[in-house]
């Protein structure tokens, strides 16, 4: 065998392994993702249900969420490092079981903050997903990343339509305690997922003692400061804060603001996550083709679009129209932004990079959904589509001026 032959068979194997962890965590995205959509679907319009005269609070258990995917964040970071990222992942979907059976108890006493820590919980399951993407990433060779993480998001397709699926069969399954069905049908979707990640062979990135980096791993200060990283997570960041704040208020918008059924609300969440993942069959390859930067220069044109029908009107169709590109441009912006930041480190910076980028992207999301209700309480639902235009355009001036400093750079 001459060594150009074997190299050619090495990076076969390579990708063989790299493609068959890939379709396992997409199954796996697809099964846990679902945990979200419930969550949004029926979060808020059980809190408002919870409280009593005063509804300001009704998104904090979606708050409650956002803030346990931030702690998932930091807690899976170090579970990687100590059990190693296969049996983290198990133990996060172990969590979001155990988030389901708190949420549909609190239901039960009728307990509101009770209600938020079960929210919680399961947030806490969802931050050890969002893992997920990063894992598919780091077990691919380079050419590869950007459809591994496209793939990844890709699952969440199966969970656009499980999740809401899930609560119109479940919600009243336990009447009168409305929606606690749902919770507690997210107990074998959970175990599910945890069967799946049973067959992961994923790549120990746990450094071994006496090994020698390759490469020096630089302090996460210096990580962090340069202008790319800077311009992917901030874009990330606002990509994900937007939709996170349209999308917590909009079922209470439809179903207590104009009327609309929960049924009517939970699809139009449908609609929505199906518009978050459906373009990952493609952004990846146009990631590749493109650049990561147009790509997410797109995503924050089409939230600008979402905001503009969510301004246009109050009817089903503007509705179900701005969910729909806010899906979108989130997929687009989301992806982009995820490959800017995983081409500004190395694979041994990976666990503590991320981790510090998820901790403030979701920090962020959990003051997006608590802001939401307090907005929408205050000003109604016009405002929350506001919020979206100073935002994007800064994005946009963010990624511009990365052009032109990588242009310098490369003359």
């Amino acid at each position: 065998m001459t060594v150009r032959a074997g190299v050619v068979q090495g990076m076969d194997h390579g990708l063989r392994d790299a493609s068959r962890n890939v379709y396992l965590l997409t199954a796996a995205q697809a099964v846990l993702g679902t945990i979200g959509p419930v969550v949004f679907a029926v979060g808020g319009v059980a809190g408002y249900q919870l409280l009593g005269d005063d509804k300001s609070l009704a998104t904090a258990p979606l708050t409650g969420f956002n803030v346990g995917v931030a702690l998932g964040a930091v807690f899976v970071a170090a579970a990687s490092r100590l059990l190693g990222r296969k049996a983290a992942f198990m133990a996060g979907a172990l969590l979001g079981a155990a988030g389901g059976v708190l949420a549909a108890y609190a239901l039960f006493l009728n307990d509101f903050w009770l209600f938020a820590l079960g929210l919680c919980l399961s947030g806490v399951s969802g931050g050890f997903t969002q893992k997920l993407r990063f894992a598919a990433a780091d077990a691919s060779p380079v050419f590869y990343k950007p459809r591994a993480i496209s793939w990844i998001l890709a699952g969440g397709m199966i969970s656009a339509v499980l999740g809401p699926q899930l609560v119109i069969l479940t919600k009243d399954m336990l009447a009168p305690v409305f929606f606690a069905g749902a919770f507690l049908a997210l107990i074998p979707t959970c175990f599910a997922a945890i069967a799946i990640l049973a067959f992961l062979r994923l790549p120990d990135l746990r450094p071994v003692a006496g090994a020698v980096p390759i490469g020096p791993v630089r302090p996460l200060r210096q990580i962090v400061m340069n202008q790319r990283f800077l311009t992917g997570m901030t874009c990330g960041i606002s990509t994900y804060a937007l939709m996170t704040f349209m999308m917590t208020g909009a079922p209470i918008a439809m179903v207590v603001g104009c009327g609309f059924s929960q049924d009517m609300a939970t699809l139009g969440i449908q609609w929505h996550v199906l518009a978050m993942f459906a373009p990952s069959f493609f952004t990846g390859m146009l990631v590749s083709r493109y650049g990561a930067e147009r790509v997410v220069a797109c995503g924050l044109v089409i939230l600008m679009l979402c905001a503009l029908v969510a301004h246009a009107g109050i009817a089903l169709w503007n509705f179900w129209g701005a969910l729909i590109l806010l899906g979108a441009g989130w997929n687009f912006g989301f992806i982009g932004s995820t490959a800017i930041v995983t081409s500004s480190y190395r694979p041994q910076e990976a666990d503590k990079v991320q981790g510090f980028h998820d901790i403030i992207l979701f920090t962020a999301v959990a003051l997006a959904s608590f802001g939401s209700g307090k907005v929408l309480t205050a000003y109604g639902w016009d405002m929350l589509s506001a919020a979206v235009w100073p935002v994007a355009a800064f994005c946009l001036l963010l990624l511009i001026s990365l052009f032109f400093a990588e242009k310098r750079r490369s003359a």
